[in-house]
């Protein structure tokens, strides 16, 4: 099979966003650098970053999903990945390089996908008023408060 490998386009900070990335996920490396190209590793996926200039920008029309598993996760991903960004609702933002993520937890989609119709929609309701999200108010609008 292919291998797809995300190539992203950096205004010449690509080994500094790079080494940014990697201290945020922790199970990543550089791969290798040099004056246009740094190639690095998050999570087991390669990614390379090109040193290309200003003529290019990252918009929201693409964006890094991760999906975590505990609230630890999301403070974690979110307050590291939103430093020197901005930060929108329902769980967006955009990082210091331009790059946008979605910082989810997993329980986001067990609460919205109960069969229960008024409970489904207690918790989007909930979400689209957040913009990190906290999976406690999540759960208390499931359970109906």
């Amino acid at each position: 099979m292919p291998k797809i490998t995300p190539f992203l386009w950096f205004e010449g900070k690509a080994e500094e966003a790079a080494r940014f990335y990697v201290s945020v996920f922790g199970h990543g490396k550089i791969a290798s650098t040099n004056p246009m190209m740094t190639s690095f590793e998050l999570e087991g996926q390669a990614f390379i970053g090109l040193n290309g200039g200003p003529k290019y920008k990252f918009t929201e029309a693409v964006s890094f999903f991760i999906s975590c598993q505990t609230q630890a996760e999301v403070d974690h991903f979110w307050d590291r990945l939103s430093e020197g960004g901005e930060t929108n609702v329902c769980d967006w933002l955009k990082d210091r390089y331009g790059l946008s993520w979605q910082v989810v937890p997993d329980a986001l989609g067990r609460l919205m996908g109960d069969p229960d119709r008024a409970r489904s929609q207690r918790v989007m309701q909930a979400m689209l008023k957040m913009t990190k999200i906290a999976i406690a108010e999540l759960e208390a609008a499931h359970a109906g408060g």
